[in-house]
C-alpha cells in the first residue's frame, strides 16, 4: 500500500477515487488530502456518499479505481453514525472501551477524561443519555490516541446545545492530541462555526474551502438554499494551532472568534 512520507503534511490523499457499490455509482473522481491539525466537515444531502467516503479513509471499502495514500503508521479513530447494544445486555462502560481487545483502567480513564464523561466508567452501557452514549463512542475513538480522527454524524439525535457541547469537546480533543477531524454532519450552522475546512459532497466534491467561502458558492446554495433559517453558530472556538496550508483564517493564531451564516446571502462576516 501507497505511504506518504514520514513527516509530510497530509495524514490522507484520495486520488480520482471512483466507488461502485451493488453497481451503482456512490463516489466519482474524488481527490482531497487532509493536512495534520484540520478540522474538515464533510456536508451533502442524503445519499450523497458521505459515509462511503468515511469508509474508504478507514479501508473498510476499496475504491473502484483510484487510490488511497496514507501516512506511515497513520491511527486512526472512528465515531460511527449508530451502534446498537442490546439494552439488556449487562456492561459498563469500562467493560465496552475494553472490546474486543483488554484496554488498561488508566487508558479507559485517559479517553473518558478526553471525551469528557471521565464519571462514567462504573455506568451501565444502557443508562447512558443519548449524549453520553456519543461521549463513550469518541472516548473508544480515543483509546489510541489517534492521528486523524473521524466522526460519522456523530451527534445524530442530539438537541443543538448538546450537539454544540460535543464539538466543543472535538475542539478540545484536536487541540490535546493534535489530530485532525474529518466529520460528516448535517447540522450546517454548527458545523460551519467548528471547522476550518468544508468540502460539500454529492457524490463528487461540488466545492470546498473556507466555511464562508463555501456557504456562498452556487454549488453549496443549490443544493441547501441561501440560508439556515436563523440559525446561528452555537459557540465561539479558539484556534491556538497553526495551519500548514493555504486555507488560512486570515487571522493570527489563537484568536478567537465565530463563524454567522446569515439569512441574507448564506455567510456572515
Amino acid at each position: 500500500m501507497p505511504q506518504l512520507r514520514r513527516g509530510c503534511v497530509s495524514l490522507i490523499a484520495l486520488e480520482s477515487v471512483d466507488v461502485q457499490l451493488g453497481g451503482v455509482s456512490v463516489l466519482q473522481g474524488v481527490s482531497l488530502n487532509i493536512r495534520r491539525g484540520e478540522i474538515v466537515t464533510v456536508v451533502g444531502p442524503n445519499g450523497s456518499g458521505k459515509s462511503t467516503l468515511l469508509r474508504v479513509m478507514i479501508g473498510a471499502v476499496k475504491p473502484t479505481s483510484g487510490r488511497v495514500v496514507r501516512a506511515e503508521g497513520l491511527r486512526i479513530g472512528y465515531v460511527p453514525q449508530k451502534l446498537h447494544i442490546d439494552p439488556t445486555l449487562p456492561i459498563t462502560v469500562t467493560r465496552f472501551l475494553s472490546l474486543p481487545r483488554p484496554v488498561s483502567a488508566v487508558r479507559a480513564r485517559d479517553a473518558l477524561h478526553r471525551a469528557g464523561v471521565p464519571d462514567l466508567g462504573g455506568r451501565q452501557m444502557a443508562q447512558l443519555s443519548g449524549g453520553q452514549f456519543q461521549r463513550v463512542l469518541l472516548a473508544r475513538a480515543l483509546l489510541d490516541a489517534p492521528d486523524l480522527l473521524l466522526l460519522d454524524e456523530a451527534t445524530q439525535g442530539l438537541d443543538q446545545p448538546g450537539s454544540a457541547a460535543f464539538y466543543r469537546q472535538i475542539e478540545d480533543v484536536r487541540r490535546d492530541l493534535g489530530c485532525s477531524v474529518v466529520m460528516v454532519s448535517h447540522e450546517l450552522h454548527v458545523v460551519m462555526s467548528a471547522s476550518d475546512r468544508v468540502i460539500c459532497l454529492n457524490g463528487h466534491i461540488c466545492c470546498e474551502g473556507h466555511p464562508e467561502v463555501v456557504a456562498s458558492a452556487p454549488e453549496y446554495r443549490a443544493l441547501f438554499g441561501t440560508g439556515t433559517k436563523g440559525a446561528l453558530a452555537l459557540y465561539r472556538h479558539e484556534h491556538g494551532h497553526s495551519h500548514d496550508h493555504t486555507h488560512d483564517h486570515g487571522q493570527e493564531s489563537g484568536a478567537e472568534h465565530s463563524h454567522h451564516i446569515s439569512d441574507d446571502n448564506g455567510a456572515g462576516q
